[in-house]
């Protein structure tokens, strides 16, 4: 069913707005999946800070246009699913990439990070990303561990010291 012009406006100003505050873009092809796997993802997508949007090439092209995420422009082919990461950069990547596990017809066609195109078959990239969460837990144990080394090296030379004091 064709959209009228309004109806075309309404959708490209909704994709500008949200592409402007993403973090990173991750564009997918969901063609085949069951209406119940993707009420699920979208649903994940909500409780990740993620945007899901189903969107026309045309209108998608247009919306991007001018911005970081314009170098998504040749993914768009066929049907196509825009995921906007807003609070973790690889948030979209690791739903897309666990959804996909599970779902053979569910396609990645590629990612976008900070003006750059990422391939579909490098989504570990930022998958694998650490939250902010697991970033301050990995900082705090090496701070952790090099304290304790210190430490040990402190009680260590004092140790060695008071043997030569008592020599």
């Amino acid at each position: 069913m064709p959209l009228a012009l309004e109806g075309k406006k309404a959708i490209v100003a909704e994709v500008s707005e949200a592409a402007k505050d993403a973090l990173s873009v991750v564009v997918a092809d969901s063609r085949g999946v069951a209406v119940s796997a993707m009420t699920d993802l979208r649903k994940q997508a909500r409780e990740n800070g993620v945007q899901i949007r189903v969107v026309r090439n045309t209108l998608a092209r247009r919306a991007l246009s001018g911005t970081p995420w314009e170098i998504l422009d040749e993914t768009f082919s066929g049907p196509t699913m825009l995921a906007f990461s807003y609070e973790h950069p690889g948030a979209a990547a690791r739903l897309f990439k666990e959804f996909g596990k599970g779902q053979k017809e569910f396609e990645v066609k590629a990612l976008a990070y900070e003006g750059e195109l990422i391939p579909a078959s490098d989504i570990d990239r930022l998958a694998t990303l650490p939250t902010y969460d697991e970033a301050i837990a990995k900082l705090m144990s090496v701070m952790k561990e090099a304290s304790a080394g210190k430490l040990v090296r402190t009680l260590a030379a004092l140790r060695d010291q008071k043997q030569e004091e008592a020599a």
